[in-house]
């Protein structure tokens, strides 16, 4: 299989029987399960979907609507944190995060292993 970014082999992108995007995502995964093991966040979630614009009909034809998945949600101290690990920040990536923060104003959103 051809990848655009280096994540390495699927094999080493797995954990646990789930196969993560990527080495840092999955890595991310096994501190969160730490964390979440020790009380400091709760309800760990992965792929948590957010609708950013519903489908719907125009002349007719349906238009598929469009979702954006976060790699993590989960509670730290009563907040809910949607949490995404970026190597690489797409133009497509960056397009649905600001749809994200405008709809949903309310999330703590942060970014880990984000390029600066």
């Amino acid at each position: 299989m051809y990848s655009k970014y280096n994540v390495g082999s699927k094999e080493t992108r797995t954990y646990n029987g789930i196969t993560f995007d990527s080495k840092a995502e999955m890595k991310r995964y096994t501190e969160l399960l730490l964390l979440q093991k020790a009380g400091a966040i709760s309800d760990l979630r992965l792929q948590t979907p957010f609708e950013l614009i519903k489908t719907f009909k125009y002349k007719g034809k349906t238009i598929r609507g469009s979702k954006y998945y976060a790699d993590f949600t989960y509670y730290e101290n009563g907040n809910y944190v949607v949490e995404d690990v970026k190597g690489v920040k797409t133009a497509l990536y960056q397009e649905k995060k600001k749809e994200l923060l405008t709809k949903y104003p309310e999330i703590d959103f942060r970014e880990t292993g984000a390029a600066k």
